[in-house]
């Protein structure tokens, strides 16, 4: 049994935000497939709410890597376990979620994207994302910082503006 507990610790750090894994976002149903529709927003708009809204309920969560619970998230963790609320499954990584949905110029960004960063100076890969909830003019989304856990940032602080790689659409 502590062999399977030590397993199943090492499996959840190693798929947290940086790593990488080869899973595809699905809508759970009777059959599970591969989302590659591109479904309108006014007909998703409840869904997106919902997403928004459960994932609001996470702030001020402390940080922890590989972490999918009140008691500690991380940044993939929190689109992960958002998403799965209405049975949207998506890549546990920020990395592999990159290559879900299409892409979107940030000019087209609207509630319920997701943004990519890249926040490694060293390695020139994907290792944030963030969920919008805001788009007044200045883009606001939902992420876990390792510093201050389960907060709202803009994208025009200066931090994530340097970091942002690009954007894309599930829903």
């Amino acid at each position: 049994m502590k062999k399977v507990v030590a397993f199943l610790l090492i499996t959840i750090a190693l798929t947290s935000c940086g790593s990488s894994s080869k899973n595809k976002a699905v809508i759970s149903s009777k059959t599970k497939t591969a989302y590659k529709a591109k479904p309108t927003r006014n007909k998703n708009s409840k869904k997106i709410k919902s997403i928004i809204n459960y994932a609001k309920t996470f702030s001020g969560t402390r940080y922890k890597f590989g972490g999918t619970t009140k008691r500690g998230m991380d940044c993939s963790g929190l689109v992960y376990t958002s998403f799965k609320k209405e049975n949207i499954i998506l890549p546990r990584t920020s990395r592999t979620m990159a290559t879900q949905g299409h892409a979107i110029s940030l000019k087209k960004v609207a509630v319920g994207d997701l943004l990519f960063f890249k926040t490694n100076k060293r390695k020139n890969v994907i290792s944030h994302v963030g969920l919008v909830v805001e788009n007044k003019g200045v883009v606001k989304f939902i992420h876990a910082s390792t510093s201050k856990g389960v907060v709202v940032s803009s994208l025009n602080e200066k931090y994530w503006n340097k970091c942002f790689a690009h954007a894309r659409r599930i829903l």
